[in-house]
């Protein structure tokens, strides 16, 4: 098996000099939400770099950003089909993108709302699209990978961590996706559906009580929280 950079997992396993430190970079609202890892990469001597990231919980270089959730999050975002955008949109700025998912995976046996073929369904998916996915089973363990990671990339291979900015949209019709599906529980795939089926973005909002009639897969839950949205009274 060829290694980019080294000849041998030698320098994986021995410290080839104790002062050389990574710097992670976290998203701030990562850093917020996940604090112990946070804490736990800085006491490991990791430089920490906290900035609002448009993509990606944590930036190890310029080829490698990775996605932290748990189990139950992971499990969470396959039922509101986000999770594939999310991580394609990822791909489109890293070479190697990751996806970290933390916490006991047999518990998907237990979940109520979603079959465990799903899971493992959606898990084969990305990874046939190049989303590579790391399992750790503690916040601990995902320091530990998220510490050796940064310094194969940063020590061993010489890489700098970089925040690659997301593609702007480059046209109309992207634009007009990414405005009806950033609605409630909508999404790109409902997106297009609500667009074709009603041509502008104006007609799908106006139309929205026929949402359920005329395109698959829209109930009456998913249209009461949009017209939330649409009718409240915007507050600071």
């Amino acid at each position: 098996m060829y290694m980019s950079g080294t000849e041998t997992l030698i320098p994986y396993i021995k410290e080839k000099n104790k002062k050389e430190q990574p710097t992670i970079i976290i998203d701030s609202r990562e850093a917020t939400t996940a604090p112990k890892i946070l804490k736990g990469l800085k006491e490991a001597g990791a430089e920490i770099q906290t900035k609002a990231l448009q993509k990606g919980d944590y930036i190890i270089s310029d080829l490698c950003a990775i996605e932290r959730k748990t189990v139950h999050d992971f499990v969470y975002t396959l039922t509101r089909r986000h999770l594939f955008e999310q991580l394609f949109k990822l791909k489109e700025v890293y070479s190697n993108p990751f996806i970290l998912i933390e916490g006991y995976l047999p518990i998907i046996y237990k979940f109520s709302r979603i079959l465990p073929s799903s899971v493992w369904g959606a898990m084969f998916a990305l990874g046939k699209q190049g989303i590579s996915m790391i399992h750790t089973t503690s916040y601990k363990e995902t320091i530990d990978f998220l510490y050796t990671a940064a310094k194969q990339e940063q020590i061993i291979e010489k890489r700098t961590p970089a925040v690659h900015p997301v593609k702007k949209t480059e046209t109309l019709s992207e634009a007009q996706i990414f405005f009806i599906a950033s609605l409630p529980n909508i999404g790109r795939e409902k997106a297009t559906a609500l667009l074709k089926s009603y041509q502008t973005p104006l007609n799908v909002l106006i139309n929205i009580d026929g949402w359920a009639t005329d395109v698959h897969g829209l109930g009456p839950k998913i249209t009461k929280k949009v017209k939330q949205v649409l009718h409240t009274r915007y507050k600071e």
